[in-house]
């Protein structure tokens, strides 16, 4: 009676390790799309356009297009958020006098710079739109849909974040 060949267990070991860093890189690539660690107390917000069209509430009548990200660092011992544009040849701007609980959740007044700004308070890691208009507009969506439509991978017309 023959027997059915053996695995050499070294094989088997390589498979596993192969397998561990598989997983591993699916796992940092899903925190890096999430934006779930980011930079100590800064925060980027992804920003979409709708061309061809207009928005009516969050969904775009024509086709969403990759727009600015705006970068905000909490500086709590100075109660200041610095912001701008990245990639962006704009000057920064800050938000004063500000109640900072985190890099995530942060409250600040209008001041001067607020007209530059998208956002005076940050939620949960989320802008907040200005009900009164001290800020810009903005349509906010996920990191990894901002990059897909960078990439010209259009996903609907609705921006969620």
């Amino acid at each position: 009676m023959e027997s059915e060949p053996q695995v050499p267990l070294a094989r088997m070991r390589v498979g596993a390790w192969l397998f561990a860093i598989a997983a591993l890189l699916v796992v940092a690539g899903l925190v890096w799309a999430s934006d779930w660690i980011t930079l100590q107390n800064e925060r980027t917000i992804y920003t979409v356009d709708c061309t061809g069209g207009g928005w009516q509430g969050r969904r775009c009548s024509g086709r969403l297009k990759a727009s600015d990200r705006y970068r905000f660092r909490a500086l709590r011992a100075r109660g200041e958020v610095l912001f701008w544009v990245v990639g962006s040849g704009e000057p920064s701007g800050k938000l004063a006098p500000c109640a900072i609980a985190s890099g995530r959740n942060w409250t600040c007044k209008a001041g001067p710079d607020s007209a530059h700004s998208i956002t005076l308070q940050m939620s949960k890691g989320r802008a907040v739109a200005s009900r009164n208009g001290t800020t810009r507009s903005f349509h906010a969506i996920p990191k990894w849909r901002w990059y897909l439509l960078r990439w010209g991978i259009a996903l609907g017309h609705d921006a969620a974040n």
